[in-house]
């Protein structure tokens, strides 16, 4: 179908851009993540890693190689998802260490969703991973604030109100109410964020504080539309749902 054929495409554009940056930069995407420390070789790990992930991107674009492809991307996120979660077990109060797992987690919900088996759980664990992106509004209420983009008001008020709407999001789509509305105005507000503060902060002159260097300005847009992908796919995957309380179609 057209959505299964658009979402295999937002999905393989999103791999194939964190795959560029990395070869880019040489460093992992999002910037920051951990590595085991015990893994010898980590610039070889970051390159070979990037080639996979660009030509398992390609792979989602031919249909004979859609599903190996697909596989193999869902277990290349397992591992890395994984990974994220070590710090956890050491700073389990540690929100930045939780925000590492959730970002790792994201992109593998969106293979699980395309790969079609269980969608309602990749579904409730994207949710789950919204309601924390949302609380994170709070942890973090001025940092957050300090990104709303100059022209609009209340930036303090819009950081609390987009972690609700993160929030009631989560909820909704870990719930099961009004799933496909939460999906989708939980996509509409990530790909706004990647948009309206991401790409507006790479023509600011003097660089805003939290923009820090180039290479994190590309590696948050690309993080942010990735996530953005994940509800996107999201939405697609609850295109049978109806859009109020009424039963399904």
């Amino acid at each position: 179908m057209r959505s299964i054929g658009t979402g295999r495409a937002l999905f393989a554009i999103a791999c194939a851009s964190i795959a560029i940056l990395s070869l880019s930069y040489g460093d992992f995407v999002p910037k920051g993540q951990p590595f085991p420390a015990w893994l010898p070789g980590r610039e070889a790990w970051i390159y070979g890693s990037a080639i996979l992930l660009l030509a398992l991107s390609g792979g989602l674009c031919f249909s004979r190689t859609t599903l190996p492809s697909l596989l193999t991307l869902g277990v290349y996120q397992l591992v890395w998802t994984a990974v994220c979660a070590l710090p956890i077990f050491s700073m389990p109060r540690d929100v930045g260490t939780w925000y590492g797992f959730c970002e790792a987690l994201t992109p593998l919900l969106s293979a699980w969703i395309l790969y079609g088996r269980a969608v309602r759980v990749a579904q409730a664990l994207f949710g789950l991973t919204c309601i924390f992106y949302g609380w994170s509004h709070f942890f973090y209420a001025d940092y957050t604030a300090g990104m709303v983009p100059a022209w609009l008001p209340a930036h303090l008020g819009l950081a609390y109100f987009t972690g609700i709407a993160h929030i009631a999001a989560g909820i909704g789509l870990t719930l099961g109410v009004l799933p496909r509305l939460a999906a989708t105005l939980e996509a509409i507000m990530m790909s706004l964020f990647g948009l309206m503060v991401w790409v507006p902060s790479f023509f600011m002159h003097p660089r805003p504080a939290w923009a820090t260097s180039t290479p994190n300005q590309w590696s948050e847009l690309v993080v942010s539309l990735t996530l953005a992908t994940c509800a996107w796919l999201a939405a697609m995957s609850l295109r049978d749902r109806r859009w109020g309380f009424s039963s399904p179609a």
